[in-house]
């Protein structure tokens, strides 16, 4: 076949590595390409497809799935190698992306052809992708059921929390692309205009067309930075005022460290990944903002307390499915319950690290209730010294809906609607603001 020179086929043969390994070693899709692609030799164009390719694949795997399933009478065959992550990666070209049904069929047989244990299977794939392309319409008119594409803890999860048309909705709009939003350190509206932008009632701006982030006005001067509007909340609720320390806890990539420096805070940005803190060094450069970095377990951290202090705290972070899909396929029940323990850990250090009268928020990018709304409810049956200031509709742009009963911020994915489904939407974050009494 020849097929190691086939235009776009590396592009390929790199996306069914991607979706294969995240699948089996329950990876983060996107440190997963970072570390497969250097080996495949490709341009920017076309890793950036191998990207897109992977991620359609995770957005609508149960879809994907049961396309195939139903098209193949004995299942998937057994030890047929790379077989199945190939017909994914195919399906959802041939199913959600702009390519040519003939493209995604040619370089999948191609790529079968590669491998001794898949190129046995050649004419049973090539004659499922070729149905599938067929069959396209009928595959999507059915695919109508939100949960098709969420796994079945996640759904009743989600259901128990939230009753099932709010869940049927969080799960429906993790089906969308995701909006690109970004914080500015000053001056919301005449960036909105300059970059053709939405200006959302929260003071972010969401970007109304997909291009390139490095060529647009205002990145190389550090005017903005790429951050989702939900996660620009919890820095908003500490009202920070010029010159107050601050401590932002497991503060890295750097986002909220950014907001608050912006705003004039004396910050220290503390999370005990090296490599991370790298990226929060970089970050803060490139805007010409400035924190003191400390590379530690906040758990472990002595110090004075600060007038404020904000924990971001490390989660299942299954808020973010819609921006990262791999999300919903590779935790679990156990992952959460594990990280559910350290936030625990982390919120009693937050405490120390807060003065008399100082404020503290705590916030996670998850949808569980164990690591929100649960998680402070523990906190505050043991410490009588801290009390909920309950949040403000005028907080946060006037969005009550965003609001719950105790006055913590809760933010769920089909929220903020706009024109477009892809102007829709924003993260799924748990907030609460206490006072140090």
């Amino acid at each position: 076949m020849g097929g190691a020179t086939a235009p776009g086929l590396p592009a390929r043969k790199l996306a069914a590595a991607v979706i294969d390994e995240v699948l089996r070693a329950k990876l983060a899709l996107d440190d997963t390409h970072e570390k497969l692609a250097p080996s495949y030799g490709l341009d920017a164009a076309d890793a950036a497809l191998a990207r897109a390719i992977a991620i359609t694949a995770f957005r609508h795997l149960g879809t994907i799935q049961e396309a195939i399933n139903a098209r193949l009478e004995r299942g998937s065959p057994r030890n047929s190698g790379p077989f199945e992550p190939i017909m994914v990666a195919a399906a959802a070209q041939i199913l959600f992306l702009d390519v040519p049904d003939h493209a995604a069929v040619d370089l999948a047989i191609r790529h079968l052809h590669e491998d001794a244990r898949s190129s046995r299977y050649v004419s049973l794939g090539n004659a499922l992708l070729r149905r599938l392309a067929r069959e396209r319409e009928a595959i999507l008119a059915e695919a109508v059921d939100p949960f098709l594409d969420t796994p079945e803890w996640l759904a009743e999860s989600w259901m128990e929390s939230y009753g099932e048309e709010t869940a049927a909705a969080i799960a429906q709009s993790h089906r969308d692309e995701p909006p690109l939003d970004i914080s500015v350190k000053d001056d919301a509206e005449g960036w909105a205009e300059k970059l053709n932008g939405l200006l959302l009632p929260t003071g972010s701006i969401r970007l109304r067309e997909r291009q390139s982030i490095a060529s647009l006005p205002g990145f190389d001067d550090g005017a903005w930075w790429v951050q989702d509007a939900a996660a620009a909340l919890p820095v908003r609720l500490l009202a920070v005022q010029p010159g107050e320390r601050i401590a932002d806890l497991c503060a890295a990539p750097g986002g909220k460290t950014a907001q608050l420096a912006a705003l004039g805070a004396q910050v220290t940005a503390v999370d005990r990944s090296g490599p991370r803190l790298r990226r929060l060094r970089a970050n803060l450069e490139r805007l010409g903002l400035t924190a003191e970095i400390v590379t530690k377990d906040a758990t472990l951290w002595e110090v004075e307390p600060f007038d404020a202090v904000l924990l971001d705290a490390p989660c299942s972070a299954t808020g973010t499915i819609r921006r990262h899909p791999d999300v919903a396929w590779t935790k679990s029940p156990d992952d959460r319950d594990k990280l559910v323990a350290l936030q625990a850990r982390l919120l009693e250090a937050a405490a120390r690290l807060t003065r008399p009268g100082g404020r503290l928020v705590y916030c996670t990018c998850s949808l569980e209730p164990q690591e929100g709304e649960e998680q402070i409810e523990t906190f505050l049956a043991a410490h009588p010294d801290f009390a909920r200031k309950p949040i403000e509709p005028g907080e946060i742009g006037g969005i009550g809906e965003a609001i719950d009963r105790n006055g913590d911020l809760r933010t769920l994915p089909h929220q903020l609607r706009n024109e477009t489904p892809r102007l829709s939407g924003w993260s799924g974050f748990y907030a609460s603001r206490l006072i140090r009494l």
